[in-house]
């Protein structure tokens, strides 16, 4: 009897430890920066954005990561994004997420600040 407990025991564990592994590799790779991200589809977004003072440096990325300066402090936040339309999602390394807006080519409504395009 102690020896079927102890396989139905050890069979739950490992369905669980399987059944988590999709989850702990999602989270790695929002979590991780050193984690491949995977390809992301083409937007007219990549580039730097900056608020008007210059104080925010926003740089969205080609593979779908950014890295944000603020005032003298180079890579302040970094992490992924994802672009739906004019709408972008961010998921911050250290854990927090933010989105915003594309009103047009040039302009991009993110955190109450408005950023423009630097060419």
């Amino acid at each position: 009897m102690t020896r079927r407990v102890h396989s139905a025991r050890t069979a739950l564990l490992l369905a669980a430890a399987i059944a988590l592994t999709p989850v702990q590799k999602a989270t790695a790779q929002m979590t991780n920066p050193t984690e491949a991200t995977p390809p992301v589809p083409a937007h007219p977004y990549v580039g730097m954005w900056v608020t008007p003072d210059g104080h925010i440096r926003h740089e969205l990325l080609p593979n779908g990561r950014y890295d944000e300066a603020r005032g003298a402090r180079a890579s302040a936040y970094r992490g992924r994004y994802v672009v739906r339309g004019n709408h972008i999602d961010y998921w911050d390394d250290t854990g927090f997420t933010a989105d915003g807006t594309f009103v047009d080519a040039d302009t991009l409504h993110h955190g109450g600040m408005v950023f423009r395009r630097q060419r």
